[in-house]
C-alpha cells in the first residue's frame, strides 16, 4: 500500500438511479467523505425525472431534458458505476447479486429502485401489454409506435390505457396531444380509458376527480370507469396483427392497436428473497430516518420503500424530498453519528400536465383548473430541478 493513501473504511453500495440517489449522488460530489467507497448499481446509464415524463410523451421535452445522466453523475461523486440488474441480496455476507458482475460487497446499502406497475392480471395476452415501469422499455415502444403513426398518418389509431390514477389521466391526455399532431384527419383517432374503480385519480380530492373526469371528456377520451381487463387477445381471425381486443369482466369488449398498462405500483420479485422487512405489497418497511426496520444498515427511499409512521402516496414528490435526508443519514451512519428523523409533509402541490401546454394546481381540497401559465409553472420547476445535474458536474468530473 502507499504510504500516503488512505485506506478504504467503508464501502456505500447504492441500487437504483431514483430521484433520491440522484441526489445523493450530487451531495456526495459536492462534499465528499473520506475513507468511504461510493458505488452506484442501475439497469441504465441515465435515469428519467418522472416530473417530465408526460412533457416528454406529448413532446415538450426530449430525451436528454427530462433524463438524469448517471455516468457523468457517478464520476462527479467518484463513485464506481455498474450497469447491471440486481437480482438478489446476500444480506448475511452483505453482498449485491447482480446478472452480470460478481456480488459486489457492501458495509451501507441504500435501495431507491422505485417500483413497478401491479402484475398484469389479464387471463391471456399479458404479452400485448406495455407495462408503465420500467420507463425506459415504455418510451422504446411509443417511439416505436410514433414512427409507425407518422409513417402511415392516414391510418385510424385506437390506443387504452389501463389504470385511471394520476399516471394514467396524464398518459391518456399527452398521448392523445401528441398522435393528435400528427394523424392527417380528426376522428381518426380513439383514446380509451380503463378504471377498475368507479371514479378517477380515487385518491385525491373530489374537486380535482371532477375536474379531470370533465377535461378527458372534452377532450373526447372515452372512460370506462368501474372496467377491469381480464383479457388481451389478438384478432387472428382479422389475419390483422396490428389489432388487438380488450375484454373486461363486464362483457365489454373494445379493439385497439396498443395498450399501456399504469396500475397501482408493486415491488420487484427478487426483494421478497432478502429477508428484509417489507408491507404486503412487497415495499422495504423503513423508520423516521429511512432505515430498515430488520437491517440497520440498509437504507431506503421512494417508491420502493413504506415509512413505517408517515403513510404516502407513490409519488416522486417524496423521492425528491427524501434525497437530502438520505444524504445526511448516510454520512451519519458511517461516521457513526446519531441518524436524524425526518417527516414528509401530509399535503403537496401537484401540477398535472395536460398534454396541450396547460396544468392542472392542485393540492388537497384546492384545485385550479388549466391554465398555460400553471404549465409555465411547472415547466420551469422541472427545468430548475434538472439543472441541479448537469450545472457544475463537467468541470469536476
Amino acid at each position: 500500500m502507499q504510504p500516503n493513501k488512505k485506506p478504504i473504511l467503508k464501502k456505500l453500495v447504492l441500487i437504483g438511479g431514483g430521484h433520491s440517489h440522484a441526489i445523493v449522488l450530487k451531495m456526495f460530489g459536492m462534499k465528499p467523505l473520506p475513507g468511504v467507497h461510493l458505488s452506484l448499481i442501475t439497469m441504465n446509464s441515465d435515469t428519467p425525472y418522472s416530473g417530465m415524463l408526460p412533457g416528454h410523451i406529448a413532446g415538450f421535452y426530449n430525451h436528454e431534458q427530462c433524463h438524469i445522466d448517471l455516468q457523468q453523475l457517478a464520476k462527479f461523486a467518484q463513485a464506481q458505476l455498474y450497469i447491471d440488474q440486481v437480482v438478489g441480496l446476500d444480506l448475511q455476507n452483505n453482498r449485491v447479486i447482480c446478472a452480470n458482475h460478481p456480488p459486489i460487497e457492501f458495509d451501507i446499502l441504500s435501495v431507491d429502485i422505485g417500483s413497478t406497475p401491479a402484475k398484469i392480471s389479464v387471463s391471456d395476452g399479458a404479452e400485448y401489454v406495455i407495462p408503465a415501469k420500467p420507463v425506459s422499455k415504455l418510451l422504446e415502444h411509443w417511439d416505436e409506435f410514433l414512427k409507425n403513426v407518422k409513417e402511415n398518418p392516414q391510418k385510424p389509431i385506437k390506443i387504452a390505457i389501463a389504470g385511471g390514477g394520476a399516471g394514467g389521466v396524464e398518459l391518456a391526455l399527452a398521448m392523445q396531444a401528441h398522435l393528435q399532431q400528427i394523424v392527417s384527419q380528426l376522428g381518426m383517432l380513439e383514446v380509451h380509458l380503463f378504471q377498475r374503480d368507479r371514479e378517477l385519480m380515487p385518491k385525491h380530492h373530489y374537486s380535482v376527480r371532477q375536474l379531470v373526469q370533465q377535461i378527458l371528456t372534452q377532450r373526447g377520451i372515452k372512460l370506462h370507469l368501474g372496467e377491469t381487463v381480464t383479457q388481451v387477445t389478438p384478432l387472428t381471425e382479422k389475419r390483422n396483427p396490428d389489432i388487438l381486443q380488450i375484454k373486461c369482466d363486464s362483457g365489454l369488449t373494445v379493439e385497439y392497436n396498443k395498450i399501456f398498462w399504469v396500475t397501482q405500483a408493486s415491488a420487484p420479485q427478487w426483494l421478497k428473497t432478502t429477508g428484509l422487512g417489507t408491507d404486503e405489497q412487497g415495499f422495504i418497511l423503513v423508520d423516521d430516518t429511512l432505515r430498515s426496520l430488520t437491517h440497520p444498515h440498509v437504507f431506503a427511499t421512494g417508491d420502493i420503500a413504506t415509512m413505517v409512521n408517515h403513510t404516502r402516496p407513490k409519488a416522486g414528490v417524496f423521492a425528491v424530498r427524501q434525497g437530502k435526508p438520505l444524504f445526511k443519514n448516510l454520512r451519519r451512519f458511517l461516521q457513526g453519528k446519531p441518524l436524524q428523523r425526518y417527516i414528509p409533509q401530509k399535503q403537496y402541490l401537484s401540477l398535472l400536465g395536460t398534454g396541450d401546454g396547460k396544468a392542472i394546481a392542485t393540492r388537497g381540497a384546492f384545485t385550479l383548473p388549466p391554465h398555460q401559465l400553471l404549465w409555465f409553472w411547472k415547466d420551469w420547476l422541472d427545468r430548475r430541478f434538472m439543472e441541479r445535474f448537469s450545472r457544475g458536474l463537467k468541470n469536476k468530473g
